[in-house]
């Protein structure tokens, strides 16, 4: 078989698209890859903040029940005309580690000048607590434990000066000035200095004033001490973000950037996702959280999407190179299949050409024979409702019921069939007519119409600010003629007719009118079809219309360069608009109300 002349060329052009498509599986597969992998990142990054939010508003919310339990005991407690031992003892009762995790014990301090240290210590053993022994630190003033409730099981604090710790100090000082619960910056408490030092945690204490607030106590109203309450940082993160943090992330508590708690999972660290630093509110204070992700954050998801993309994509690069070598193989044969498409397309575009060309000629047709129709109708019409008149004003008070009820009919049919004739010769040349361009106040023509309109049936037509433009001036009375009538005659009979014309200049040359109604509204399904001939919208029927008159203001509005619409009225009823393109000039600077009881 002879080789043809154009063979080495082709043989070029499909290794050609053979290495095109190669390059292209493989460029497409890196990008596949590399999103996957940001995407994976994204995933990482969003369930990270997911647990850091959790954990944050598990400490935040347990650091507020700690406040509240502290805040209603002190107020229990100043609430006691004398507090007693027993008194304590009851109000404290329902207290334990499960209501308030981590917490070591409950510390009522009061505070004491040194000269009376003997004297604090003899009222106190005189009310219940009988084994109390204050142990001043230091020349004084002191603040002594009197009364505790251990939580931990470590043993009493009663007794203690607190006075050595000044973390304590200061957040008792501040409780005092504030009236409210505060925290103390972390410390190791007091009580643990027997504690082996492997043993030893950071910890707070959350403090409450009390001041006596029984009518009946002799100190009514004044400062009696403080309500510490003693927390381990170490069992406070441990209990409260274990639920919330789980084996997905570590959580570091820090207190003014030192770490005062861990929780550390058995499961190693993602590099990868980071860490988040972030901070809670906690009784006029504030701690930091760094939330660190495990490799347990994403658990039971895939991870490895970015190398099964290699994988899949190597593979369908390699079909899609077979692919196309039998594409290629094919490709001439393919050619002249679309060159026959090709041919058969143009063939039938000709043919709905010469359709279209036919049905536009037809409709023209139709247009000029309505309106000569209309137009030869119109003599005999005349006619007719001449002679209906002359026997209304001659001989209707010599008909009888049966007769007039005739008489009515005639006249009431021949005006339906006058506005009918009329609206056909309207929207028969609207299209085609010459139009008389010229400057066209749309004010004026909107303030003729409404009176004109209001002189038929009471309405009350508000003209705001309208252009002067350039146009028919006999087409655009039509429009708002057609526009405002029938805003007044769809409006229900028990229901005084409202409408406000007004324009808004759009910014690109055009002006945008609109004439708003408080009628029965159009609904949305049917707002294009109303601008089609004899088209009329569900719940009109009980009005009187030929479905002519917004199909005439869409051919107008159309010669104009212009467009038509209708939206629903947020106080009830329509609003149709329509554009138009702008004149030079200013708009009225000033609207008009007409009402139509006192325009006539």
């Amino acid at each position: 078989m002879t080789r043809s002349a154009g063979e080495p060329a082709r043989v070029r052009r499909s290794l050609v698209a053979l290495v095109l498509v190669a390059a292209v599986g493989l460029a497409g597969t890196a990008l596949a890859a590399i999103a996957l992998r940001n995407t994976e990142q994204d995933r990482l990054t969003r369930a990270l903040h997911q647990r850091t939010a959790m954990v944050q508003q598990a400490i935040a919310g347990e650091v507020n029940r700690y406040v509240t339990s502290l805040s209603d005991l002190a107020a229990a407690t100043g609430a006691q005309a004398r507090l007693e031992a027993a008194e304590f003892s009851a109000i404290t009762g329902s207290v334990d580690r499960r209501r308030l995790p981590g917490a070591t014990g409950l510390t009522f301090v009061v505070p004491a000048e040194a000269a009376r240290v003997a004297a604090v210590q003899a009222e106190w053993r005189e009310r219940g607590a009988t084994g109390l022994t204050l142990r001043p630190a230091g020349p004084g003033p002191h603040r002594f434990a009197v009364l505790h409730k251990s939580l931990d099981g470590t043993g009493s604090s009663a007794g203690m000066d607190v006075t050595p710790s000044a973390a304590a100090v200061a957040a008792m000082n501040t409780a005092e000035r504030s009236f409210r619960v505060t925290v103390s910056r972390s410390y190791r408490l007091l009580k643990d200095a027997d504690v082996p030092p492997d043993r030893r945690q950071l910890s707070f204490v959350f403090v409450a004033p009390v001041y006596a607030t029984s009518p009946g106590a002799p100190d009514a109203g004044r400062f009696r001490g403080w309500l510490l309450l003693g927390v381990r940082g170490e069992d406070f993160l441990r209990e409260v973000v274990a639920a919330s943090a789980g084996d997905a992330v570590a959580v570091t508590l820090l207190d003014g950037g030192e770490a005062v708690a861990d929780w550390r999972p058995d499961v190693r660290l993602d590099a990868d996702a980071g860490l988040i630093d972030t901070r809670v509110a906690v009784a006029q204070r504030g701690w930091d959280l760094r939330v660190e992700a495990t490799e347990r954050l994403l658990a039971g998801t895939f991870q490895g999407l970015d190398k099964l993309a290699w994988v899949v994509g190597i593979v369908l690069t390699g079909l899609l190179v077979a692919l196309t070598g039998a594409v290629v193989t094919s490709r001439n044969r393919a050619e002249r299949r679309v060159d026959e498409a090709t041919a058969a397309l143009r063939d039938d575009i000709t043919r709905r050409q010469e359709v279209e060309q036919r049905l536009r000629q037809r409709e023209a047709e139709l247009v000029g024979f309505a309106g000569v129709v209309a137009h030869d109708l119109r003599s005999p019409l005349a006619r007719i409702m001449g002679y209906a008149d002359f026997l209304h004003e001659e001989a209707y008070d010599r008909l009888d019921g049966t007769q007039r009820d005739f008489l009515r009919r005639l006249r009431s049919g021949a005006d339906h069939m006058r506005v009918l004739i009329d609206d056909l010769l309207d929207y028969a040349t609207a299209e085609n007519r010459p139009m008389a361009t010229a400057p066209v106040d749309l004010r004026g023509l909107a303030e003729q119409v409404a009176r004109d309109r209001a002189a038929e049936r009471p309405a009350r037509v508000e003209v705001g600010e309208l252009p002067t433009v350039e146009g028919d001036p006999t087409l655009l009375r039509q429009v708002l003629d057609n526009l405002i009538g029938n805003a007044i005659k769809y409006t229900p009979p028990d229901r005084e007719p409202r409408v406000r014309v007004g324009c808004r200049a759009l910014g690109d040359g055009r002006w945008r009118c609109e004439v708003a109604d408080n009628g029965i509204g159009i609904p949305e399904r049917d707002r294009e079809a109303v601008f089609e001939a004899f088209a009329r919208a569900d719940g009109s029927q009980n009005f009187p219309g030929t479905g002519l008159g917004l199909a005439i203001v869409h051919r107008i509005v159309e010669r104009h360069h212009g467009t038509v619409g209708i939206d629903a009225n947020p106080g009830g009823g329509s609003i149709f608009w329509f554009t138009i393109p702008e004149r030079a000039g200013s708009p009225a600077t000033s609207g008009v109300e007409m009402a139509g009881r006192s325009a006539n």
